[in-house]
């Protein structure tokens, strides 16, 4: 067992009720090509790692519906729900995964980063892949506390940036028209570095929990292409009306086998903002 987790399970048990354990996790695609590091190969040590972080609530990009449902056939205190980017079940979700135990889903949906955000499957900004957000209203079964939830993966290409921003000019839009005075968590594979404008246009909302917690463990960098080596940080996890208090990135693996190509990254809040 590793000294990662050991601290990060202690870290999350007391006062259970009054926090909240949040998750992104880019799962990778199920790739054949990926040869040893396929999903069926890694689909173990993926739930190991989520039993083990044991998060209220994550944010998965790239799932498809096997894996989604493997996952939970496997943790049955989790459910998911998500769509696919076309609007479907056959292609990569924003998959949520959520403990049932801890919280109640009170209203989700979906929408494109595009020109028409509602219709499904939309590109209007040259990327070559749709690209949307899931998102939820949730409350915490323990207090009554209620939270609006955002999970997204923007486009990847060093010329997409353009669309990346315009993406997250959606996103700033969409949260400033939630009520006020809800916490608002965000989860996502931004694919865009600390030094950018998509980033700096996020982080005038919302605050990077990375940056924010005073306890921070594991690399900066997240995507490390089953190497474990990783060489950028585009796993973000953003949030409103919250404190974290601790922020990991998990580096879990069995013989140099990784759950996936990106780190998954998670962090413990506690409210800030008085309950609604």
């Amino acid at each position: 067992m590793s000294l990662l987790f050991t601290m990060l399970a202690a870290a999350s048990l007391p006062a259970a009720a009054q926090t909240l354990r949040v998750m992104s996790f880019n799962v990778r695609t199920p790739m054949a090509a990926d040869g040893p590091n396929r999903w069926e190969a890694r689909r173990d040590i993926f739930v190991r790692t989520v039993r083990e972080q044991h998060p209220d609530l994550m944010g998965t990009q790239e799932l498809h519906k096997e894996q989604g449902d493997y996952v939970v056939s496997k943790l049955p205190e989790y459910t998911w729900f998500g769509i696919d980017r076309f609007g479907g079940h056959a292609d990569e979700h924003m998959g949520v995964f959520y403990r049932k135990d801890v919280l109640r889903l009170k209203d989700s949906g979906n929408f494109w980063l595009s020109d028409t955000p509602d219709k499904p499957g939309s590109i209007t900004w040259g990327h070559p892949l749709p690209r949307m957000v899931t998102w939820a209203l949730f409350e915490q079964i323990a207090t009554g506390r209620t939270f609006y939830y955002y999970n997204t993966h923007l486009p990847y290409r060093e010329e997409d940036e353009p669309a990346r921003l315009k993406g997250a000019k959606e996103i700033v839009a969409r949260i400033a028209a939630l009520p006020k005075g809800v916490p608002f968590i965000l989860t996502g594979d931004l694919n865009t570095t600390p030094s950018s404008e998509t980033y700096a246009l996020l982080t005038k909302t919302l605050q990077d929990a990375r940056v924010a917690s005073p306890k921070v463990e594991g690399p900066e960098k997240t995507f490390h292409n089953f190497t474990g080596q990783p060489d950028q940080r585009i796993d973000f996890i953003l949030t409103r009306g919250f404190t974290p208090t601790h922020y990991a990135t998990v580096t879990t693996q069995e013989a140099g086998r990784y759950p996936s190509d990106h780190f998954p990254v998670v962090t413990d809040l506690t409210w800030t903002a008085s309950k609604p």
